[in-house]
């Protein structure tokens, strides 16, 4: 099992915060197979979230003790049914190869607007708003200033 500071642990309780449980653990307990996912999920987010149905406090805290030593990884928090484990990422042969035969993308440079660019959107946003302006003050009516009400045309 991995120990980690209380200041990293105040951390990983809050980055995982927002995180679901992405395995289940039911009354069948710890199998080969749920620990299996354990591994695959510490492997892919290195921070998650387990639930635990039907088994009492006692027995979480040792299931909790127990995913943890058999996997190396860290017990952050363990709040209800929910048990929040972290372990770095390990480096795995196959990716560091992968990572050597990849070639780097290529980058298109961007493109520098020109200042003809540059005069035409100006003017472009000029013509919107003037248009804008004209269609306000159409639709606006005269303001009643004398207090009285307007006179009715019959």
């Amino acid at each position: 099992m991995i120990e980690i500071s209380p200041g990293d642990r105040r951390a990983l309780r809050s980055a995982a915060h927002h995180l679901n449980p992405v395995v289940s653990i039911a009354a069948n307990g710890l199998t080969p197979s749920v620990q299996a996912e354990i591994e695959r999920s510490l492997q892919a987010h290195e921070l998650i979230k387990v639930k635990v149905h039907g088994i009492e406090r006692a027995e979480r805290e040792l299931l909790l003790a127990q995913v943890c030593n058999a996997l190396e990884a860290a017990p952050v928090q363990h709040i209800g049914t929910i048990l929040v484990i972290w372990r770095k990422r390990r480096e795995t042969e196959s990716s560091t190869t992968a990572k050597v035969v990849k070639a780097e993308p290529t980058r298109r440079p961007a493109k520098e607007k020109s200042a003809r660019a540059f005069v035409a959107a100006a003017r472009r946003t000029a013509l919107i708003q003037s248009a804008a302006d004209k269609k306000r003050k159409q639709v606006r009516r005269p303001r009643n200033t004398t207090g009285k009400p307007p006179a009715r045309s019959s």
